[in-house]
């Protein structure tokens, strides 16, 4: 398989599995549109071309020829300057390393990141908050995403990867999609009781059992075992964090317990205000189940030798 195929590849599932409806993706599409032609001519020339075919702006093909073919691949969370390097040195030993995927963002799909934040208005929109205060609240958080990544030398893994000619890739929304439907649509068939059981279906899935092997497994943040679940909802794509100012509309909405991947301090001390429980299922397992959906897909295009690294942990389904 192509390394262009595989990128082809990733985005037709991330779209798959997407929370939002077609209609809705169509918009941000149209959206992103409108801002390009606004562009003048010399503008144009800068702008990232991809966010017109698709609108997953922390995906990207990174480094690498698109037609090379791809039999083994190195991937992992955080795939920066010491994974590509052990990929050099794998490839030296003897075990060729034709691709490294990294599902962290890294390069310009790091530096335009928080351009993916806009999905989460739509996303809102479907727990019962309005399009309108949704945009209202997401805007001010979107802002502090983008200064607080504005001084970041995003380019120095792709630079690697360039010097070592290694293809380099990441996928970050499409993985955080598969993860996020997999798990909303668990949970809502259980009809889950109370925290406890909430938190018993995780550790018997297993990329939570092994996290929960290595003191990272899911957790209650806000909330006791005994306490009643309500309606769940899973908050694992987006690009990160949505406002903290949001628990008040969720908790309106008749949200009663969020699982997630991580929150913020600030956003801890707001969701507690608002009596809202909260689950952590876990970074980087969550990561990794997303990541094991999205392969058991890919690999059933072609055969792949997968490397796990970086926190990966290789879970076949199905």
């Amino acid at each position: 398989m192509k390394f262009q195929d595989i990128y082809e590849f990733v985005i037709k599932k991330g779209l798959q599995c997407d929370p939002r409806s077609k209609s809705d993706i169509k918009k941000a599409l149209a959206e992103v549109k409108k801002e390009y032609n606004k562009l003048s001519p010399r503008r144009k020339k800068f702008f990232d071309k991809e966010r017109l075919r698709h609108p997953y702006d922390d995906t990207r093909m990174l480094y690498g020829n698109p037609s090379r073919e791809v039999k083994t691949i190195m991937i992992g969370i955080d795939m920066e300057g010491g994974e590509l390097l052990l990929a050099d040195r794998l490839s030296d030993k003897g075990r060729n390393v034709d691709l490294v995927m990294a599902h962290h963002p890294e390069g310009r799909a790091l530096a335009g990141f928080y351009h993916v934040m806009d999905m989460q208005t739509d996303i809102l929109k479907k727990l019962g908050i309005s399009h309108e205060v949704s945009k209202a609240l997401l805007k001010e958080r979107k802002s502090e995403v983008a200064r607080s990544i504005s001084g970041v030398n995003h380019m120095r893994s792709v630079d690697i990867a360039r010097l070592l000619d290694i293809p380099y890739m990441c996928v970050h929304t499409p993985t955080d999609n598969h993860v996020t439907g997999y798990l909303q649509k668990l949970l809502d068939k259980k009809r889950l009781k109370t925290l406890k059981n909430l938190i018993d279906v995780l550790d018997s899935m297993p990329e939570y059992s092994d996290a929960a092997k290595k003191n990272a497994g899911p957790f209650i943040m806000i909330g006791k075992e005994k306490d009643r679940a309500g309606k769940i909802a899973v908050d694992m794509t987006g690009g990160t964090e949505g406002s903290r100012r949001v628990f008040p509309r969720l908790s309106q909405a008749g949200v009663n317990t969020i699982v997630g991947m991580h929150f913020s301090e600030q956003h801890f001390k707001s969701a507690q205000k608002e009596h809202i429980n909260i689950v952590i299922a876990g970074h980087i397992s969550s990561d990794t189940l997303g990541l094991n959906l999205l392969l058991d897909g890919l690999c059933k295009k072609d055969v792949f030798e997968i490397i796990p690294c970086s926190g990966f942990v290789r879970v076949k389904r199905g």
